[in-house]
């Protein structure tokens, strides 16, 4: 079976972290190479964003990234990528006609790969499944500040009636699709994300802060995530200022580029304002394997967005045995076991954080048993489980594709 990936804004290969660089690139990333594993030739195109790059790279076994050429070869905005993807779709048909590769499926990443998907899957004829990652009418109803574009709910309304499969990472994703969108139940299947259970798991963690230059006797709190609005990092600083002892707290805010730099500055101005500016330390963007550190540095992951899809992070702090404070939202509340591995939080406000954090933080305990609990609560996310459950989706939707008569 060989699979075309379409993943248009960002490469998958772009350091994680950025405002425009998350858990979407690492999916698409380690599901092909999981795929490629299980025997499935997997080709992703992504934007060529830098000369720098190759326009064809190994990136696992029966795995390669490709790079198609649309505007101008520098990363640009995902806002501005919609005016490159006609070009995007003529030179990627280019390109498969040079090589003369036929695929049997396409999988597009977020609507804006969708849209090409679509035009793809009438000019080839083979089936198309979308993952869109979020969807921005739920973006625009729970935080309306920041509204999507019109033209983003059209196309995903357009490809959602179209495409052979929908894949939702939740039961409440599903729903969203069906009750907002209108998808036909039988069309959407949930699976999850994965998470690579070998990089992530618990270590010492006094080690792990002496690598990192951290006390071991501070309390720490961790945020991993794009610095952006829609985290909710704010609220992670206002319930920390409210915290009756800080003394011994440290944040680590992991995440961030120069893209951010504005929601950045934002930030640390709070952070000042708060009083707490030395108790958080902003540390940037970190490379992908480097992660699991933080993670088990961190007494408790704190997670404040305002809708997640589905959250790597969580399941990559449960999978290193690091409870998890967050909003009952989205794909977090079938992650984490309230009371168990970690609060999930009704109300997401400042005042339920705090209470949240200070129980936690107070009750050594109480963490350790969540500690212990967090690891098996995510067994079920292994890549190599998560890969074969889309591997039936792809296998169902081939065998049911009636060949072309010539």
């Amino acid at each position: 079976m060989r699979i075309a990936k379409i993943c248009v804004n960002r490469c998958p290969l772009m350091p994680l972290g950025g405002k425009d660089t998350g858990g979407m690139h690492l999916y698409v990333r380690q599901l092909s190479q999981e795929l490629g594993r299980l025997g499935v030739e997997v080709d992703i195109f992504t934007r060529w964003h830098s000369a720098m790059e190759s326009e064809v790279m190994g990136i696992g076994e029966k795995a390669r990234l490709i790079h198609i050429a649309a505007g101008e070869q520098e990363n640009i905005l995902k806002t501005d990528i919609y005016q490159c993807l006609p070009q995007f779709s003529l030179n990627l048909r280019r390109f498969l006609d040079s090589e003369g590769v036929v695929y049997d499926l396409l999988h597009s990443h977020y609507w804006l790969s969708a849209w090409v998907g679509e035009q793809l899957q009438v000019q080839l004829g083979i089936p198309h499944v979308a993952t869109f990652h979020t969807l921005g009418e739920v973006k625009n109803r729970v935080r309306p500040a920041e509204m999507e574009p019109e033209l983003r709910i059209e196309v995903e309304r357009k490809v959602i009636a179209s495409t052979d499969c929908i894949i939702a990472f939740s039961a409440g994703e599903k729903n969203d699709l069906i009750n907002i969108y209108g998808a036909r139940p039988d069309n959407v299947k949930v699976i999850p994300c994965g998470v690579d259970l070998g990089l992530f798991q618990p270590t010492d963690k006094e080690k792990v802060r002496s690598e990192l230059g951290l006390s071991t006797h501070s309390k720490i709190l961790l945020f991993v995530g794009r610095i952006e609005p829609f985290k909710g990092i704010d609220i992670i600083l206002r319930a920390i200022a409210r915290l009756e002892d800080k003394k011994d707290l440290r944040l680590l805010i992991v995440g961030g580029d120069s893209d951010c730099d504005g929601e950045l500055a934002r930030l640390l101005s709070l952070a000042s304002e708060l009083g707490i500016k030395e108790r958080a330390t902003f540390w940037g963007a970190v490379e992908h394997d480097k992660i699991p550190l933080f993670y088990n540095a961190a007494d408790v992951c704190v997670i404040a967005s305002y809708h997640e899809s589905f959250s790597l992070v969580a399941v990559e702090a449960l999978a290193s045995g690091t409870p998890v404070v967050a909003p009952r939202v989205g794909g977090l509340a079938t992650i984490i076991k309230d009371g168990e591995t970690g609060y999930l939080i009704d109300d997401r406000s400042i005042e339920a954080f705090t209470r949240h954090l200070e129980r936690l933080l107070g009750d050594d305990e109480l963490i350790r048993r969540m500690e212990d609990a967090a690891r098996p609560s995510v067994i079920r996310y292994n890549w190599s489980i998560v890969a074969r459950q889309v591997l039936s989706v792809y296998e169902e939707l081939t065998a049911a594709q009636v060949p072309l008569i010539p």
